[in-house]
């Protein structure tokens, strides 16, 4: 992964702005304005054009919410090689993009990635979302039901209600976890147990990410915006919806995932049922009228990293058919 020390004590690293001003993406970062509660924002994106023979398909692709578009870097790789054109937005409130003090919501994050698509003349996608990136392809599914042909869900977050089993949690109370979230062996614990076999060589670049935007002077803004994205996650469920999805649709789980968003405040019989992909992704293939389901063995939270050849050979296929 580009632009990340490893193998620096904590002390050595560098600051990371907010806004990832100092890291350097895979591809160049192009940014669009949008509207958002009367303030002018700004997306930041890839636009990656194919590198064989155009197919004259494009694929959007949606991250989840400890990371950036930067984390598909060889997924991108695949995709071009096939013949994709391939745009990767940050949503506002990741990446390098705006970190707002708004009233985030699916709908409105769906909304910018339709802008996005409309200002780049791209008309019907395909679209993969990974983790929370899951709830935002499948509002924007719902909500563009003509213009997805594909929809790939990855380990996505809302296969459950959260509300059933966690209590809320007020704003200032999940500030205050995310302002002191800090702790760089927290922080590496945390990314490692995305994974069942957690090799620091590939997850240290991603937890050194999330260390380096803690040591900078306007972290507080960026713990302001995860605070306010967690609520998003919560209060605002996709589950119930699933019999509207239109398109044909592919589930990828790892067999071993168990994320749960706000899971610290869930009892642990609420907990297991909540974090239980293997079920819930059986249930979800069901509800949705032409879904199928692969499941990756040994896999954690993040198959398009921990296993991307598996990943891939149920991914290109699908995108294909």
């Amino acid at each position: 992964m580009p632009d990340v020390t490893t193998g620096r004590s904590e002390n050595e690293l560098p600051a990371l702005g907010i806004c990832f001003e100092e890291y350097a993406y895979p591809h160049p970062v192009r940014f669009v304005p949008v509207q958002n509660d009367l303030q002018t924002l700004a997306m930041a994106y890839m636009d990656v054009q194919p590198g064989s023979e155009p197919n004259g398909k494009t694929v959007v692709l949606m991250h989840g919410k400890a990371f950036g578009g930067y984390y598909f870097e060889h997924v991108i790789e695949a995709l071009t090689a096939a013949g994709y054109r391939v745009v990767v937005p940050d949503q506002i409130g990741w990446g390098k993009s705006s970190k707002p003090d708004i009233h985030y919501s699916f709908q409105l994050l769906a909304a910018n990635t339709a802008a996005l698509l409309d200002h780049l003349g791209v008309g019907k996608v395909a679209v993969l979302g990974h983790s929370t990136g899951g709830m935002t392809a499948t509002r924007f599914t719902l909500m563009n039901p003509d213009r997805v042909t594909h929809l790939v869900l990855e380990d996505p977050l809302g296969l459950a209600d959260y509300r059933i089993g966690i209590p809320p949690q007020s704003e200032e109370t999940l500030y205050e976890h995310e302002v002191h979230w800090t702790d760089p062996a927290v922080i590496r614990a945390y990314v490692a147990g995305y994974f069942v076999h957690p090799d620091p060589a590939v997850y240290e670049p991603l937890a050194e990410v999330l260390i380096r935007v803690t040591l900078s002077a306007d972290y507080p803004r960026w713990a302001r915006a995860a605070a306010l994205t967690f609520q998003m996650i919560y209060q605002q469920p996709v589950r119930y919806e699933y019999d509207q999805i239109a398109p044909p649709t592919l589930l990828i789980v790892g067999a071993e995932d168990h994320v749960v968003p706000l899971g610290n405040y869930a009892q642990p019989d609420d907990l297991a049922r909540l974090g239980d992909f293997i079920g819930l992704s059986e249930a979800a293939a069901r509800d949705i009228p032409n879904a199928r389901r692969v499941v990756i063995p040994e896999c954690g939270h993040i198959p398009h990293i921990e296993h991307p050849a598996k990943f891939l050979d149920a991914f290109l296929p699908f995108l294909a058919s």
